[in-house]
């Protein structure tokens, strides 16, 4: 299957741990930048990536990428794209824009003229036109304006990877759970757990450290726990193959937790 082109984004600091856990996950071409990589691979390896990264936050497919000077231009290019590739008219949508220039001095300007341009692309051909949805979309765009240029991108994972699904309350400045795998796989952390090393952390708060070393040496897919992706209302979706990636997460994951797993501990001075 031909390669496509993927950006994972991620916490500063961390993009050569990210770059090296994607090629595990088959990218090719692996490229870092400030605050992510760009990679190469078909589309199993992109949902490998929203299945199985611990360090991401987001997985981006790059649909285009144009000059803008001004909400003008940015509407005018927008209306010359595919939409029908991305969403259908019965569906909603959601836009992250960040960035401005010098027309485009904020971010809910350049939100609402791109908000506009794909509703009348849709209207202009069906004379449907798709809602927006903030917090549950069918599709949720990446839209950054940098230097003068626009980058397009569908959210691939539909929301940031770092909520893994099991955590239902955060205490007060929670640990988000990519930087605890980070640290963890700084210290080597999986290595030490397959030669029969403890984990124990004496300041454990939420026991973020503690639940992601506990899945790293369970071989628990950190997707696992997520009720939905972004790709999974995209037309191109391929179900059967993403459900066989699935099962072989779950078997990985009921395999490692049926091994002996090593000592994890915490504590906390606080009891809540």
């Amino acid at each position: 299957m031909a390669a496509e082109h993927w950006f994972a984004a991620c916490p500063k600091g961390i993009e050569s741990l990210l770059a090296t856990e994607l090629e595990s996950l088959g990218a090719i071409a692996t490229r870092e930048t400030v605050a992510g990589v760009y990679f190469d691979g078909p589309l199993a390896v992109g949902y490998r990536a929203c299945l199985w990264s611990r360090l991401a936050n987001r997985i981006l497919r790059p649909v285009a990428s144009f000059e803008v000077s001004d909400g003008d231009s940015l509407y005018r290019q927008l209306l010359q794209l595919d939409w029908d590739s991305l969403l259908r008219p019965g569906q909603t949508f959601a836009i992250d824009f960040s960035g401005q220039n010098r027309h485009i001095r904020n971010t809910q300007y350049g939100m609402q003229r791109s908000k506009d341009a794909i509703v009348d692309w849709f209207v202009q051909r069906s004379g449907q036109r798709p809602s927006v949805d903030k917090r549950r979309p069918d599709l949720r765009l990446n839209l950054r304006l940098a230097r003068g240029r626009l980058q397009v991108a569908a959210d691939f994972s539909g929301g940031s990877l770092h909520q893994r699904g099991y955590r239902r309350q955060a205490g007060t400045a929670p640990l988000k759970e990519n930087l605890a795998a980070a640290i963890l796989l700084r210290a080597d952390w999986p290595a030490m757990a397959a030669r029969g090393g403890a984990l124990i952390d004496p300041m454990c708060g939420s026991a973020t450290l503690l639940l992601e070393g506990a899945m790293m040496a369970a071989d628990i897919a950190p997707g696992l726990g997520r009720r939905r992706f972004g790709f999974e209302s995209l037309p191109q979706h391929n179900a059967s193959q993403w459900q066989a990636l699935l099962a072989d997460a779950r078997g990985r994951a009921a395999r490692g937790q049926a091994a002996q797993l090593p000592e994890i501990r915490g504590y906390d001075a606080d009891p809540r």
